[in-house]
């Protein structure tokens, strides 16, 4: 059982990776809110590259915002994003389990900052910190990595998927252009044979 699943895994599974990053991702959130408190106060952990800092991000991953309508935004293209990486994962084959990995991985993010979208006009929790003195990296959070590492995983797998289906391409053709050859070189050999014959009879 499972073996002819997208990418060889059931339900089960799939739901398993999505649901541990969520739950991953909320668990962190409620920590960060509950000891990280008051907001843009850096906690550092290591030195000043790592630091745990509470903000709210009402915009997207790693603070892209779109105006005063963020929230509603990015709460649709969230679901349109799932319903995408739903199809993707019903279209994909038992062999393909790093693609279906790198599917699950990226919906458990999605979830994750979808939950705090719709729970809460502040916005998405994010606490990870790092940069070097005033060059900060854009605060993030457990759902911004599972999106970001899924995504590269996708696009490495979809690269490869192309890569191989150009190369079965070529070697069709090859084998089409070599098939449509012989028989024009069988026939090339038959007609002197046949020129020499004549010419003995003459």
């Amino acid at each position: 059982m499972g073996r002819s699943e997208p990418g060889g895994l059931g339900p089960s599974a799939v739901l398993s990776i999505t649901g541990g990053i969520v739950l991953a991702d909320a668990f962190t959130k409620l920590l960060a809110v509950d000891r990280l408190a008051p907001m843009h106060t850096p906690h550092p952990v290591i030195g000043d590259v790592l630091r745990w800092t509470l903000v709210y991000n009402p915009g997207a991953a790693f603070g892209l915002h779109l105006g005063p309508w963020s929230r509603w935004i990015f709460i649709v293209l969230t679901f349109v994003a799932l319903g995408v990486l739903w199809t993707m994962y019903r279209q994909s084959v038992p062999e393909a389990r790093l693609k279906v990995v790198a599917l699950a991985t990226i919906a458990g993010g999605a979830i994750g900052n979808l939950v705090d979208r719709v729970r809460s006009s502040r916005g998405v929790v994010d606490f990870i910190d790092v940069g070097v003195g005033a060059w900060r990296w854009p605060t993030f959070n457990i759902a911004d990595i599972a999106v970001s590492c899924g995504a590269i995983a996708l696009a490495i797998v979809l690269w490869r998927e192309d890569a191989e289906a150009e190369r079965l391409a070529k070697l069709a053709a090859d084998s089409g252009a070599s098939s449509a050859g012989a028989p024009a070189s069988a026939g090339s050999g038959v007609e002197p044979t046949m020129a020499r014959e004549q010419h003995g009879a003459s």
